[in-house]
C-alpha cells in the first residue's frame, strides 16, 4: 500500500492542475478561521460571527464538517485530473508495461483518495479544535470531544465522493467529461428526488439510496440548530423537529456505494483494451 501511495504522490508533484486546486482548497479551508473574526456592520446591527455560537463545542464539529465539505469539488478536480492525465500522457500503459497490474493501478488511486480524505479530516479536526478553544463557551473535555462522529461521517463522505469521481474518470477518460457527468448525475438525482417527494411520496424512502443523496444525508444542514433560527422556527411551526445525528445506516449505504465504484473501476479497466 505504501509503495502504491508513494507512486501517486510522486505523480501529483508534477500535476499543475492538482497543485493549483490543492492550493485553492487549503486557502479556502483556512478562510474558515479568518471568517470567524470578521465583524459585520449592518447599520444598527453589529456582530461578529463567532459570537453567534457556531464555534461552540460540540456544535462546531457539525457546522465545520458540513461547511468545509462543500469545498470537496476542488479536490474532486484533483482526483479526476490525476486519472485523466494517465490516459492523456499514456503513463497508465507505461505503468502496466513496467509491471503494475490493473488492480494495483486502481488501488493506488483509491489509496490516494483515502489519504486526501484523511488529510482533510485531520485539518478539519485541528482547525475546529483551535477555533472551539478560542471561541467556545464550553471547555469541558466531555463536551469538547462529543459528536466526533461528524468527523467519521465527513471522512466517509469524501471517500465515497472521490471514489465516484474516480469511477467517472476511468469510465470517460477525460476530465471535462467526468466532471460534466458528475453534474448530470446531480441534476438527475434532483429530478428523481423531487418526483418521489411530490409525485410518489410512498417511494420517497428510496431517495436515501441514491449515491449523491446518500452522501448528502451523512451530515445534515446545521443552520436550523442555531438558537436564533430555532426561536423563529418554533413561532412559525411549533411542531418542527429534526434529527441531526449521524446515522450509521447512512454510513453503511455510502460505504456500499464506495465499494461499487472501486470494483466498477477495476472491472472497466480489466475489460478495456489499452
Amino acid at each position: 500500500m505504501i509503495r502504491l501511495l508513494k507512486i501517486e504522490l510522486f505523480k501529483l508533484r508534477f500535476n499543475k492542475a492538482a497543485k493549483i486546486m490543492s492550493i485553492i482548497y487549503f486557502v479556502l479551508f483556512a478562510f474558515t478561521a479568518i471568517f470567524s473574526v470578521i465583524k459585520f456592520d449592518l447599520g444598527p446591527a453589529k456582530f461578529q460571527l463567532a459570537d453567534q455560537g457556531i464555534f461552540d463545542f460540540p456544535f462546531i464539529w457539525h457546522f465545520n464538517t458540513y461547511f468545509v465539505a462543500i469545498l470537496k469539488i476542488l479536490l474532486a478536480v484533483v482526483i479526476v485530473s490525476m486519472i485523466s492525465n494517465e490516459y492523456t500522457y499514456r503513463t497508465l500503459k507505461q505503468n502496466l508495461i513496467d509491471g503494475l497490474s490493473k488492480k494495483e493501478f486502481v488501488l493506488s488511486k483509491f489509496y490516494t483518495i483515502v489519504f486526501l480524505s484523511l488529510l482533510s479530516t485531520l485539518l478539519v479536526f485541528v482547525v475546529s479544535l483551535i477555533l472551539g478553544l478560542i471561541y467556545s463557551n464550553y471547555n469541558e473535555a466531555s463536551i469538547i470531544f462529543r459528536d466526533l462522529d461528524y468527523l467519521v461521517a465527513y471522512f466517509v463522505k469524501l471517500t465515497g465522493f472521490f471514489s465516484l469521481c474516480m469511477f467517472f474518470a476511468i469510465l470517460l477518460r477525460r476530465s471535462a467529461f467526468a466532471l460534466g457527468f458528475l453534474f448530470l448525475l446531480f441534476i438527475f438525482e434532483a429530478i428523481v428526488s423531487n418526483y418521489f417527494a411530490f409525485g410518489k411520496p410512498e417511494l420517497e424512502i428510496l431517495n436515501q439510496f441514491l449515491p449523491l443523496e446518500s452522501m448528502s444525508n451523512l451530515i445534515k444542514e446545521p443552520f436550523t440548530r442555531l438558537s436564533i433560527v430555532q426561536t423563529a422556527t418554533s413561532q412559525l411551526n411549533p411542531e418542527f423537529a429534526k434529527d441531526y445525528a449521524v446515522q450509521w445506516k447512512d454510513i453503511g449505504i455510502v460505504l456500499i456505494w464506495t465499494s461499487i465504484f472501486v470494483v466498477g473501476s477495476l472491472k472497466i479497466l480489466k475489460r478495456r483494451d489499452l
